[in-house]
């Protein structure tokens, strides 16, 4: 019997944890900032959802949006952060280093995979931002990373299949290729057949109702809070 795949949620708040887990994710990884991609997660919010869920926790590493070359300041920034996730018994991080030429900065990457241990290291979507997918994926197994989420340098990672299934097979047993965004129930089956990858990614994110009985109409910078949606989410692993 061939093994089931799994899929890891990117959520931005401990209720979504709790909802990812109870829909029969695998794992997530979480965030702040939905809208700017995603950024590192404050030590209260890391804690608490380590606290809620027992699957596996992977917080994001990325004290700011835009590209992933980094200065000195945010380096000590991260290391400090990494050493946070490890504290509190995370699972793992996700991160991503780049070179100012775009390619994947490989001593970089090292040298965070080397504060992280044993905690596990997903490179996040930096690979998409690089101009070579091959060189790059060579590039993250001799830094140690343990996985890669792609969109396989698309929008989504639907319209990507191809690539995805190069590099699933170029990868082989040294590094896990994760296929994300854009994944839904209607496409997840062809997305499958076409990359053969066995990890998937997504956040199946929507907005919740305002709670409050008074909002001011003048004030409309508030932002929203978002939460997977729960029926969209449990019919993505029942594909799976």
């Amino acid at each position: 019997m061939a093994e089931k795949a799994r899929f890891e949620v990117c959520v931005f708040n401990v209720q979504s944890c709790i909802i990812a887990e109870n829909c029969g994710a695998y794992r997530v990884e979480l965030c702040e900032n939905p809208v700017e991609g995603g950024t590192t997660p404050s030590y209260g919010q890391i804690r608490r959802a380590r606290e809620r869920v027992s699957i596996k926790l992977y917080p994001i590493i990325r004290p700011r949006c835009g590209n992933y070359y980094y200065t000195e300041d945010e380096l000590a920034v991260i290391q400090s952060d990494i050493a946070v996730c490890k504290e509190l018994g995370c699972d793992g991080i996700s991160i991503g280093a780049q070179k100012i030429n775009g390619e994947i900065d490989i001593d970089q990457l090292k040298q965070f995979v080397e504060w992280a241990y044993p905690m596990g290291v997903t490179c996040n979507r930096a690979f998409d931002a690089t101009p070579d997918p091959f060189k790059a994926l060579e590039d993250l197994i001799a830094a140690g990373c343990e996985r890669v989420l792609t969109s396989g340098q698309k929008r989504g990672a639907p319209e990507a299949g191809e690539l995805l299934g190069k590099l699933v097979q170029m990868a082989g047993n040294r590094i896990i290729i994760m296929p994300g965004a854009g994944i839904t129930a209607a496409n997840i089956k062809q997305l499958m057949a076409e990359s053969g990858a066995k990890e998937y990614h997504g956040s199946v994110r929507k907005a919740t109702k305002n709670p409050m009985s008074f909002a001011n109409p003048n004030v409309l910078d508030f932002g929203n809070v978002y939460v997977p949606d729960e029926m969209a989410l449990k019919a993505i692993i029942a594909c799976l």
